[in-house]
């Protein structure tokens, strides 16, 4: 009986075995589908900022085309525009400090993305929420609009396109030349008592940065006011104007960048803060400038997005899609393939205990 046991045909241990990780290998996925995509939302600021369809050397034009400000952003507060501001990363916009006192809540604040006209979006308009906000520590406190500057972090992040991309920011370092060519844009008023009619398309001017003593000038305080308790201009400040054409910012247009072109690409060197009457003559515009707050504001990008405080849920609870979203197809959800792979490697096991019990 011994005898015929061992002469008995079958695969054998070392036959088991082999067939085993024979089947193994023929399981497992190739090496490539095991690799973790990299998240598309994490984009490399530095690669991809103060890209448009803008060069340094064009001219003219009231209403702004589409993608030529792909920085541009609107904040808007319980559907009503309020500030500009810019886009400088997938999770930050900047904008000016007086811009965020609308509201301490960070839910009543919206930014909206890739809009030419604010009453007409396209396929690649955005509406962000935010879920923080930051102004420094210095803000409004020496004198009126002190470091009139603001982060805003988005509550998700957004993907780059030629319609939605960051505008580069200054080093403290930074020099910008008195002849570079710089803009200013916005959607706030058109004078000082006529408003941007609808669609409310995007206004844009080309202006000339000014010598400080200019600006310091114009703007001294009267004689017998307190200097802290007066707008005027500041050492962190600066400014710019076109006195030939008699445009400047309005009301509507704080928090929007004064943007000028330097070495090959768009860089945010100030932001709109306040300026005389829009009316003639037109007195120059005061920018925060983002030279002076370069360390505050590569220091506040540290922030880190605290972690969700649990909360107990009802049920299931309904997906909607955001605003700007509605135009793209929901995934399917019940295309769920992880169940199928774990049923493969059942069944293989099985198989292969199912061998190694016939080669005893």
């Amino acid at each position: 009986m011994g005898g015929s046991r061992r002469g008995r045909s079958g695969l054998g241990r070392q036959g088991a075995c082999a067939l085993a990780a024979l089947l193994l290998w023929l399981c497992l996925p190739p090496l490539s589908a095991q690799t973790t995509p990299s998240n598309p939302s994490v984009q490399n600021q530095a690669a991809s900022c103060g890209r448009s369809t803008v060069t340094g050397k064009i001219f003219g034009g009231q209403a702004a085309a589409a993608e030529r400000w792909p920085w541009l952003a609107s904040v808007v507060v319980r559907r009503k525009h309020i500030c500009g501001a810019s886009l400088i990363s997938n999770s930050w916009v900047l904008s000016a400090g007086s811009c965020v006192q609308r509201s301490e809540i960070t839910s009543d604040y919206r930014i909206w993305l890739g809009y030419t006209e604010l009453g007409n979006p396209t396929n690649f308009s955005k509406q962000v929420k935010i879920d923080a906000f930051f102004t420094p520590d210095e803000y409004n406190k020496a004198h009126p609009l002190a470091s009139d500057v603001s982060l805003l972090h988005l509550e998700d992040p957004v993907e780059f396109n030629s319609h939605v991309r960051p505008i580069c920011l200054p080093e403290n370092s930074t020099v910008v030349p008195m002849n570079s060519v710089c803009w200013i844009y916005g959607w706030g008023k058109l004078t000082q008592t006529d408003f941007l009619p609808s669609p409310f398309p995007l206004q844009e001017a080309k202006v000339s940065l000014t010598e400080r003593d200019y600006c310091r000038n114009q703007y001294m305080p009267p004689i017998g006011m307190p200097a802290d308790q007066m707008l005027s201009f500041r050492e962190d400040n600066i400014c710019a104007h076109d006195p030939s054409v008699e445009k400047s910012m309005c009301a509507g247009d704080a928090g929007g960048p004064l943007s000028c072109y330097l070495n090959g690409a768009w860089y945010a060197v100030g932001v709109t803060s306040w300026s005389g009457d829009c009316q003639s003559p037109v007195s120059p515009t005061v920018f925060a400038s983002t030279t002076y707050h370069a360390r505050w504001i590569k220091e506040k990008q540290n922030w880190v997005k605290p972690p969700p405080t649990p909360k107990p849920t009802k049920g299931p609870s309904k997906k909607t899609r955001p605003p700007a979203m509605t135009n793209k197809p929901i995934p399917d959800a019940g295309a769920v393939h992880k169940p199928r792979v774990f049923l493969v490697l059942l069944s293989s096991a099985t198989l292969l205990l199912l061998i190694l019990l016939q080669s005893q």
